[in-house]
């Protein structure tokens, strides 16, 4: 069915035709009747696909990862389709359009994006009011928490804390952001002094709470080996519960699509970033002895993709640019691979 109408997907600019598609699932799942025929085509229920991890239970390890559902507009809609848990964000404290357009581009023959959002959102008050009326209780929620453009790095820690203090009743984990290309200077919060700093700070909060909730470390795929030891190092100082592994690339290496789009500044996603991040998940597995969960993302378009990054040491994965190329289907392709593989 998707691959009928993909090709008509991709004659719009991915970005208009990303909100042409969001306004269509809303608008049909308020028909009655449709949200269960959906479910019915898409979840794939069983006891051997649930997880807990990071002291959460999953009803199966398949995630849909940040960028999709920037402002929560679309969770309970999109959890039709599947998913064992959703990430909405990345949102700032402050809402903020993001960078100038055109800045999501395909690269067809690469089966990737390149993305230069800008962390465009509406700002994190606007986030609590539509999570407050979330419906399905069970649905388990990732918050994704950046900064503003504006806010410089030396007090980048503030819009983290507002972040997480507001939407603290709202979701159940956290992702810290540090590691998207397309906001200034955000990667070098990722050097080992402040990123302490800022998780030190995070926990804090957090353990000053009645119940703490996780708290896991977006990062990007071009790290070092040396800046994956300090990475592994600051996870077991500061106690988070966790790694996302990873984010878009900067690198350009291998694409055969056209030289136009392939320059285009911006995170690449999507196939060519598969296997360096399969790399850097096995790395941060074997080095710190498994010592904290990893949720396994980038170039997942299969199930064997989603099965390589398990093995190399994940515990749970997420789509987003293999859910644009694949469709929907991809979530139960993946959940039934891990079933036939019992992983």
């Amino acid at each position: 069915m998707y691959n009928l109408i993909k090709p008509i997907f991709f004659k719009y600019d991915p970005e208009v035709i990303h909100h042409k598609v969001f306004n269509w699932i809303k608008t049909v799942n308020k028909i009655p009747g449709v949200s269960s025929v959906i479910r019915g085509i898409y979840c794939l229920e069983n006891k051997k696909l649930e997880r807990e991890v990071f002291g959460i239970k999953f009803k199966n390890p398949v995630g849909l990862a940040a960028g999709f559902d920037k402002d929560a507009k679309l969770f309970e809609e999109l959890n039709n389709f599947g998913f064992g848990f959703i990430e909405v964000g990345t949102i700032t404290p402050v809402g903020q359009p993001g960078n100038d357009k055109p800045r999501m581009f395909r690269l067809v023959d690469d089966e990737a994006l390149i993305n230069r959002m800008g962390f465009n959102n509406e700002g994190v008050d606007e986030m609590v009011i539509r999570l407050k009326n979330r419906k399905n209780s069970s649905l388990i929620i990732g918050g994704n928490i950046g900064k503003n453009k504006v806010t410089p790095n030396e007090v980048a820690d503030e819009d983290f804390v507002k972040c997480f203090e507001k939407l603290f009743d709202y979701v159940d984990y956290f992702v810290v952001n540090v590691s998207s290309p397309n906001t200034p200077g955000l990667r070098d919060l990722q050097d080992k002094e402040p990123l302490k700093k800022l998780l030190f700070r995070l926990q804090q909060l957090n353990q000053a709470k009645v119940k703490s909730k996780p708290i896991l470390l977006k990062i990007a795929p071009d790290l070092t080996n040396e800046q994956l030891d300090d990475i592994i190092e600051i996870v077991q100082d500061t106690k988070i519960a966790g790694v996302i592994a990873t984010n878009t690339t900067i690198s350009r290496d291998g694409l055969q699509s056209n030289p136009e789009l392939v320059k285009q500044m911006g995170g690449l996603s999507g196939i060519p970033v598969k296997d360096r991040s399969t790399e850097v998940i096995r790395y941060l597995s074997q080095k710190s002895n498994k010592s904290f969960p990893i949720v396994g993302v980038g170039g997942i378009h299969s199930g064997d993709d989603a099965i390589e990054k398990l093995k190399a040491g994940a515990s749970l994965v997420q789509i987003y640019t293999g859910f644009i190329y694949k469709g929907p289907g991809l979530v139960r392709e993946i959940n039934q691979k891990i079933l036939e593989q019992g992983l």
